[in-house]
């Protein structure tokens, strides 16, 4: 008597379960490897955005520079000891020997003013006006403005008093007033996505002044 034994055949393979817990893991794989790229990458276009904003402030400082160190004691009248130098605390004015306007060569009157309040951010602007005339002599002569650094929380100027032997910084000058001018000027400056900064510009002609 034969007997037929029947094989049982067994097939590999995966249940709704374990396929269920694949897709659950690769997705959490894929988020966990999305959120890791997005981060890096916003990382370094923060990096970029704060570098490029550094160089606009070294150049913007550098441009300030110019015009600061070559400010000149400049009397509207020969018989008037006045200085044309008006300073406060978020804006200045000057008689400068470098023009950009002109090629560099002749004087400029100068402004440099801020006109933001607060965290709100504002514009550092300067202005140059040549030819340079008396203050009661308005309109004419050529103006031309340029946007130093967009969006700027916070700027602040100070003038050293060159009276004196002690180092010693005021937030006003007035050149009609003091009748020279400062020894330095010294700027702070907080812009969007950048570091807070201190430009001190020594004003080279400050000896020319009685």
């Amino acid at each position: 008597m034969k007997t037929q034994n029947s094989k049982l055949r067994t097939q590999d393979g995966f249940t709704l379960i374990e396929v269920s817990i694949a897709i659950t893991l690769l997705a959490l794989m894929a988020l966990i490897l999305y959120g890791a790229f997005y981060l890096g990458h916003r990382a370094v276009e923060k990096a970029q955005a704060r570098s490029e904003e550094g160089q606009r402030l070294r150049s913007a400082g550098d441009f300030l520079g110019s015009y600061i160190r070559s400010a000149y004691p400049y009397r509207f009248s020969p018989r008037d000891p006045a200085i044309s130098f008006s300073g406060e605390g978020n804006s200045l004015s000057f008689v400068s020997t470098l023009s950009l306007g002109m090629g560099g060569r002749g004087m400029s009157k100068v402004s440099i003013s801020w006109d933001g309040e607060g965290d709100s951010g504002g514009l550092l602007t300067l202005t140059e006006t040549i030819p340079v005339t008396a203050e009661d002599q308005g309109g004419g002569g050529y103006r031309n403005s340029l946007v130093l650094i967009n969006r700027v929380r916070a700027f602040r100027v100070d003038y050293l008093d060159p009276q004196g032997k002690e180092e010693r910084w005021v937030e006003q000058w007035d050149g009609k007033e003091k009748r020279a001018l400062p020894r330095a000027v010294r700027i702070h400056v907080l812009a969007d996505r950048a570091d807070g900064v201190q430009w001190v510009f020594p004003i080279m002609m400050s000896v020319l002044a009685p």
